[in-house]
């Protein structure tokens, strides 16, 4: 281990992408500490400490919400346009077409409208946000050019971080979005410690010994599932080019049984905060009707029992749903059959893709349901032992697993490219 880590340094490339990445979180931790003016901290607190939904948002922000920094939403907009956007070709076969089959300058048309929806969500997210706690009594304002400047300067904020994980997902080192999460969980694990030690009790001693051994299962769990594949075997026909013969060769193709990673965390956790978007963006038209829905959602959302449940069938749902964006059967069968390739007692074509789509169906059946089931045993825990920093603890954790494992696997690539490009 610590010879690899040597190794990345040597490599000049290798090493400057890292020291961009590791500057990038320093600018990210920068952003998430400069509070936007007119705050009440002690309101703020006792706000966040009474709503499940906010810590998890807290999480989303890497811990900007409880300090009401100019980056207090995170990247919470950006996802909520990703997550539009790839619902809407669902819907449009002409915005299908041009994520799938126009390459990399279809992704990036597809990216480009992503950040223009970002605006518009993150401009009503913060006026709505801001009203709420203007209401709480947790941001005093005197006057609508307060609130027009609050919004401007979280609206930077949004964009500012949208455009760092950008620049971190183009060094390949993992996903931008994930890696700027990731940095702010672990940015909160010293005061998460103090204040585990704070609150620590004798009488509790076997919770904390549980919460312990679960958050070990669910690092094995998560490694384990991130790390499972089945290798279908793909052959080549030879072919002959002028006095050269091609193919013949045998391969594999790997289906992973979690292809979506993370995501399926971060999307069911943006929407379980949806509706109290919807609460906040009522205040455009009554600030009674807000304050109203606002409470009628929390309520809803306290009952631990509903809210495991919709978290539990989230993270299938988008664990199915990303891994049919990521996982094509049809393009990659069209793909296989362009190359010469076939999968022995399949026919190309048709029957490859059905093949395809029952296996991927199959195993990502299996990783959905585990995953699900990892994402709320700390909810489960919590329901059990009513200690509230389990459930919020227990979601980070899983998080910061996926993330790492998957920075791991990227750096090994760039390694493994670069051994290949040495020889």
């Amino acid at each position: 281990m610590f010879k690899k880590f040597i190794q990345i340094f040597k490599i000049k490339d290798l090493r400057k992408k890292i020291l961009i990445v590791a500057g990038l979180l320093v600018v990210f931790r920068i952003l998430a500490v400069i509070p936007i003016p007119n705050i009440n901290i002690a309101h703020l607190k006792d706000f966040l400490s009474t709503n499940q939904l906010f810590g998890f948002l807290n999480i989303f922000s890497g811990g900007a919400l409880e300090k009401l920094s100019i980056a207090m939403l995170g990247l919470g907009p950006y996802i909520t346009a990703t997550i539009i956007m790839q619902l809407l070709t669902l819907i449009f076969p002409k915005l299908k077409a041009m994520y799938y089959e126009e390459g990399a300058a279809g992704q990036a048309k597809f990216n480009r409208w992503c950040r223009y929806i970002t605006v518009p969500l993150a401009a009503v997210q913060a006026y709505a946000f801001l009203n709420l706690l203007i209401n709480q009594g947790i941001v005093v304002s005197s006057g609508l050019f307060d609130l027009l400047k609050s919004t401007i300067l979280i609206i930077a904020g949004s964009m500012i971080l949208m455009w760092i994980g950008e620049l971190i997902t183009e060094q390949k080192i993992g996903n931008g979005i994930s890696i700027l999460i990731f940095g702010g969980i672990l940015a909160r694990v010293p005061s998460s410690i103090k204040q585990a030690l704070l609150t620590y009790e004798s009488s509790r001693l076997p919770t904390y010994i549980l919460f312990v051994a679960i958050s070990i299962l669910v690092i094995a769990g998560v490694v384990f599932i991130n790390e499972g594949e089945r290798r279908i075997p793909v052959n080549y026909a030879k072919r002959v080019r002028g006095t050269k013969m091609y193919g013949g060769s045998s391969s594999y193709l790997p289906v992973r049984v979690n292809q979506a990673g993370v995501i399926p965390i971060i999307f069911a956790i943006s929407v379980l905060l949806f509706p109290q978007f919807i609460a906040q963006l009522l205040v455009v038209f009554s600030k009674d009707l807000s304050a109203g829905a606002t409470t009628a959602v929390n309520n809803f959302f306290n009952n631990q029992i509903i809210y495991t449940i919709l978290y539990f069938v989230l993270v299938v749902v988008f664990t199915y749903f990303y891994t049919a964006i990521t996982f094509d059967p049809k393009e990659i069968s069209k793909n296989l059959q362009r190359s010469g390739g076939f999968i022995s007692g399949i026919r190309p074509g048709e029957n490859t893709s059905e093949f395809l789509s029952k296996i991927v169906n199959r195993i990502t059946l299996l990783g959905a349901l585990f995953l699900g089931a990892i994402a709320i045993l700390p909810n489960l825990t919590q329901l059990f032992t009513g200690v509230e920093f389990l459930s919020i603890g227990g979601t980070a954790l899983l998080i910061v697993v996926s993330v790492a494992l998957e920075i791991r696997n990227q750096v090994n690539a760039q390694l493994i490219m670069r051994e290949y490009e040495e020889i």
